[in-house]
């Protein structure tokens, strides 16, 4: 989030009157910056800003590499390829609440406060949730967010997380995974030995010429699932093998920073899954793009017909996916999938 813009329209000027509504300003100005202290749509997407209808992101593939030219031999030429390109275009995005002309007459600051909290949380309830609807809707090629359709593929053109990713340079003669499927809830596996398999898919992933890209993934990402948690946890948290009693060393503790996403669902598929992700690959590759063009804007007028107060809000911003390699998904209920073995 990038704050919020203030200003009061006609009908307000009385001194009266603006002192009675100078506690909503300061209200949603403390709201709207407690949930971007909070939220986690920074961790995982690339926050950028913009000044037209639309932002624009592409990729390049890595330079081949250094060569042994011998004593005082010429430099060898070495050269980018441009890799897909994205398109998000920003949504409008508007909300308003009404102080009644009672409630300043009675001075009903508690009933003032109160509504212009929940429009605040409102703001921020919307941008966490829409943020993670994209996210978990990355599986498919489309989502649904309030009843609005999104696009939720990477620039490659098939959804974020997808087992036939193609290579601009080489079509789909070859295609990379960061979408897995694999059984650990009925002890068939151990969660450890599934993430450190999606560990390895990861750190071989590679751009559009097959050059290693050295992804180090560093996030575990899951929903608000008291026995995922504790599981999750339980693999990457404990010194020892949790699931083995020769105290075998568990390689993986101390390695994830493990965020737990509230409004993500809690089953994809109906079943479990996790998300594991390069924090740092994804800011340097702008991998998942979630543009401001216009911050929260808020206004007030006086309605003539009621003389009530409104308080009307406005933003414009846009999320897509751009970069697919900075994340995968593996989960249980995964359909179309890579198996892990």
């Amino acid at each position: 989030m990038s704050g919020f813009i203030y200003s009061e329209g006609s009908g307000l000027n009385s001194a009266v009157i603006g002192k009675k509504l100078a506690p909503v300003r300061a209200i949603i100005s403390e709201s709207v910056e407690a949930f971007e202290n909070a939220s986690l749509i920074d961790k995982l997407f690339f926050m950028d800003k913009s000044k037209g209808w639309a932002a624009n992101y592409s990729s390049e593939t890595a330079l081949s590499g250094f060569q042994d030219v011998g004593e005082g031999g010429a430099f060898p030429q070495d050269s980018f390829q441009e890799g897909f390109d994205k398109t998000i275009q920003f949504r409008v995005w508007k909300d308003q609440f009404t102080v009644t002309k009672e409630m300043l007459d009675d001075a009903s600051v508690g009933k003032i406060k109160s509504k212009a909290n929940m429009f605040a949380q409102a703001y921020g309830r919307g941008r966490e949730q829409y943020a993670a609807t994209l996210l978990a809707g990355g599986i498919a090629k489309n989502t649904t967010f309030k009843n609005k359709v999104y696009d939720t593929t990477s620039a490659d053109g098939v959804p974020l997380f997808s087992k036939v990713h193609p290579s601009k340079t080489k079509g789909a003669k070859q295609t990379q995974s960061n979408l897995f499927k694999a059984i650990w809830s009925d002890g068939s596996k151990k969660l450890m030995d599934v993430m450190d398999a999606v560990q390895e898919k990861m750190q071989d992933f590679t751009d559009d010429d097959g050059n290693i890209l050295s992804v180090m993934p560093d996030t575990i990402i899951i929903p608000n699932s008291a026995k995922l948690k504790r599981a999750v946890f339980a693999a990457v948290g404990s010194e020892l093998d949790p699931d083995s009693s020769n105290n075998a060393m568990n390689f993986q503790m101390g390695l994830w920073n493990v965020l737990i996403w509230p409004y993500l669902p809690k089953v994809l598929g109906e079943k479990e899954y996790f998300m594991m992700a390069d924090s740092q690959f994804l800011q340097n590759y702008m991998c998942l793009p979630f543009v401001d063009r216009v911050p929260l804007q808020v206004d007030s007028h006086l309605d003539d017909n009621t003389w009530n107060t409104v308080f009307q809000g406005y933003a414009r911003y846009g999320a897509g996916f751009n970069n697919w390699r900075g994340i995968a998904i593996c989960g249980e209920g995964m359909s179309d999938a890579t198996e892990l073995k």
